[in-house]
């Protein structure tokens, strides 16, 4: 199901754990599964739970624990808001309200164009930026007021 590229990449992360361990490199792999494919399907999951020779139950309790991991397509970009109690009491709820009426959507719901699904997300570990945000679970952007929000959405577009 993977792409050869994609197996060499697991590989590596394979390769940083002892021999009978490699179950360990779990959370990198379905990480390389989700670069490749957009999004974890059950079938993926799977695959890498028997590359990793563990079973697909466990690499779907890691799947779904992390919200890091899509189980469903999504929009072009996730925007994940820290609703955490410290992004909470510094403005990620608003900050949130600020996207679900500027997207004209809900969390867990993706614009109609595709291009944006809105995420709530947990703790950032950047609480002191409150409130946070972070891009297809890569760029974090802090101090997400109603302008930063407008700029983002903008670069987006």
């Amino acid at each position: 199901m993977l792409t050869p590229e994609s197996l060499k990449k697991i590989d590596r992360e394979i390769a940083k754990y002892p021999v009978d361990q490699k179950r360990s490199a779990i959370m990198a792999a379905l990480a390389i599964a989700q670069d490749e494919q957009g999004w974890l399907s059950s079938e993926a999951i799977e695959s890498v739970a028997n590359y990793l020779g563990m079973a697909p139950v466990a690499a779907y309790e890691v799947a779904s624990f992390y919200n890091m991991y899509n189980l469903k397509p999504l929009g072009k970009y996730k925007l994940s808001v820290c609703t955490n109690l410290p992004c909470m009491l510094s403005g990620g709820v608003d900050a949130g309200e600020y996207l679900k009426k500027k997207l004209g959507i809900g969390y867990n719901e993706t614009t109609p164009d595709g291009l944006i699904t809105l995420k709530e997300g947990e703790c950032m570990g950047a609480c002191g930026d409150a409130p946070v945000m972070i891009v297809n679970n890569r760029r974090m952007c802090s101090w997400m007021q109603p302008e930063q929000i407008d700029q983002l959405l903008a670069e987006l577009k």
